[in-house]
């Protein structure tokens, strides 16, 4: 599938299995966001939509006029240790920047996978937007869970449902060209005064 663009709806069902990490895809249909306040409301109160088949913005949108004016994504690290239950209760998907940790790459084994946005580009996020409805308002613009529907956000596949992982796979790329290189090589030796 690597070198195609795959079109995703929402909700996502077992299509999201056969992804490798790597692939565009396009995702369209119903995702919610959530940062830290919401994922730790619906821990303690429940998940306030159908989480099955769903997906998980990691974003604090600009909502104005109910209008999406942006949408950049979230570190989604902040949130590793708060995926767990969502994805045992049926979320497909998880959206944000930067991967996410050992844990939720095991949690996602065999259910799901993390779609990886790139940070700095929240008009274009939003300009493939429409704002539907909103949980937890009480929270604040930035941590309230907006649904918002999607038409083609261009993703690409940071994490697969069989443990491949982008971000791992460049990290460990990046320490291994680092230790070819002795301490201090990196700087031009010391210019002797005269």
């Amino acid at each position: 599938m690597t070198g195609n663009i795959i079109q995703l709806r929402t909700p996502l069902g077992d299509e999201v299995l056969k992804l490798k990490a790597g692939d565009h895809v396009e995702l369209s249909g119903i995702v919610y966001t959530a940062r830290d306040e919401a994922h730790l409301r619906m821990k303690e109160e429940g998940i306030p939509f159908d989480p099955k088949g769903a997906v998980i913005y990691h974003c604090g949108p600009v909502i104005q006029d109910n209008k999406v004016i942006a949408a950049g994504p979230t570190t989604s690290a902040r949130m590793n240790e708060l995926s767990g239950f969502l994805i045992d209760q049926g979320v497909r998907g998880l959206i944000g920047k930067g991967g996410m940790g050992a844990t939720v790459r095991n949690q996602l084994a065999g259910k799901g996978v993390y779609l990886a946005f790139t940070g700095g580009c929240a008009a274009l996020a939003s300009s493939h937007m429409t704002l539907r409805g909103v949980f937890y308002e009480d929270l604040g613009m930035a941590e309230a869970v907006w649904a918002i529907e999607l038409d083609r956000l261009p993703l690409v596949v940071g994490i697969d449902a069989h443990g491949n992982d982008i971000f791992d796979t460049a990290r460990k790329k990046a320490e291994d060209a680092f230790s070819k290189y002795s301490p201090g090589s990196c700087f031009a030796p010391p210019v002797e005064e005269r």
